[in-house]
């Protein structure tokens, strides 16, 4: 059951960039697993891509073309076309040349994606019958079908937009996301979709992009694994009218740059929540590092920990696995005597120990709450970092354990 997510945010429309979905019965007949994005022409994309070495097929041939003049994305879900070999390349630039042919593009103007199970061959015969019925579905206002449609194992679709208005013109930035599990991303999430009507350069899009995600998709964890099929593209249509962003500064940079940043965080934080049996929503904030990067060695290891995680779970303030957790996290020359570690805003350690002032039922009422923070003062330095994670339930196991039965 996901944790404090609700139903769909309205999810405005952008001029220039539309949504196809459709059934191709790729794990189950019926489902909608095939989806079609069309990108008005001139339009600029970004993208960032898994760091995993065994990254799917899809990812290849989409890293390999998204510079180019995109036309269309296509994406299917219930099989992730990854540990496939050059049989999956084929696979994947064969569904791409069909819905260039269909759509009446240049080949290399249509990006794919995939996710669900790895190492299966992808069922190009039934992705290639349910793209006429994508294309017939084509519309600005197919986003939250087009959420419902990449989903995996996630019990609710996710998204979010922002609008602002510049010179009188309203610009929209909305997106959508899937994930649930098999999420430490190293880039983005396992899918993540945003398009903008702004008209922006690539290179000033790709370093926006590139700063949200970081920002966002690479600080949350649910089970520390990355993914081989990770991506996440943004789309900048130009049809709100506006002059081009050629530049990374001014007023209308800076405002696009917020609203892309917030519509990533908001899905960010959904696929959290969503995490597969989640049933804790988990901040982790590290302050006081000498640099971001132990800042994040240190929340990863408290993140990452199944010791603290199963605490989480079973609500027991089972602080010491905590503080093993920082500990063990490679900060050079840690001095444990400076550090503070918070369960909420109750102080559960205070320089290295037990705080005088700590009970148990402090620490139990903090645990039984849905939503948790962890927040560790290391007195090294002026750094920060947040990541978001989860508990680790039953239900994980139980779902990963039958996930191809």
């Amino acid at each position: 059951m996901a944790v404090g997510l609700g139903p769909l945010p309205t999810l405005h429309p952008v001029p220039g960039f539309e949504l196809g979905i459709a059934s191709a019965g790729i794990k189950r007949p019926g489902r909608k697993d095939v989806v079609v994005m069309r990108c008005a022409e001139g339009s600029t994309v970004a993208g960032v891509f898994t760091l995993n070495a065994f990254c799917a097929a899809p990812v290849i041939v989409a890293r390999s073309r998204f510079l180019g003049p995109v036309r269309y994305l296509l994406t299917n879900t219930g099989n992730a076309n990854a540990g496939t070999g050059e049989p999956g390349l084929a696979a994947a630039t064969r569904t791409c040349a069909e819905l260039a042919r269909l759509a009446g593009v240049a080949e290399d103007a249509v990006l794919p994606y995939s996710t669900g199970v790895i190492g299966e061959p992808l069922p190009v015969e039934k992705i290639v019958a349910a793209l006429p019925a994508a294309l017939d579905d084509l519309s600005p206002d197919r986003w939250a079908e087009a959420a419902a449609g990449i989903m995996t194992t996630d019990t609710l679709p996710k998204g979010a937009s922002r609008q602002f208005v510049h010179d009188g013109v309203t610009v929209t930035v909305t997106g959508i996301g899937k994930g649930a599990g098999m999420i430490k991303p190293n880039m983005a999430t396992m899918l993540g979709y945003l398009a903008t009507d702004a008209k922006v350069s690539q290179g000033v899009l790709q370093d926006l992009l590139r700063d949200a995600a970081n920002k966002s998709f690479n600080r949350i964890t649910i089970d520390g694994d990355t993914s081989t099929n990770d991506c996440c593209m943004l789309v900048a249509t130009g049809r709100a009218g506006l002059p081009e962003i050629a530049q990374a500064s001014g007023p209308l940079f800076a405002a696009l740059k917020q609203a892309v940043q917030e519509v990533c965080m908001e899905v960010a934080q959904a696929i959290v929540r969503d995490g597969e049996g989640a049933t804790k929503f988990v901040t982790v904030q590290v302050n006081g590092g000498a640099t971001h990067q132990e800042c994040l060695d240190v929340g990863y290891a408290v993140a990452h920990s199944p010791l603290i995680k199963t605490a989480l779970f079973a609500s027991d303030p089972n602080w010491g696995r905590i503080l093993a957790a920082v500990g063990r996290a490679g900060v050079p020359q840690l001095d444990v005597s400076k550090i503070d570690v918070f369960l909420g805003d109750v102080c559960i350690a205070s320089q290295g120990c037990r705080a005088a002032s700590y009970t148990e039922a402090q620490g139990a009422e903090v645990m039984a709450r849905e939503e948790i923070g962890i927040r560790i003062e290391l007195g090294r330095g002026a750094c920060s970092e947040t990541i978001w994670t989860t508990d680790l339930s039953h239900e994980y196991v139980k779902i990963n354990a039958e996930y191809r039965t």
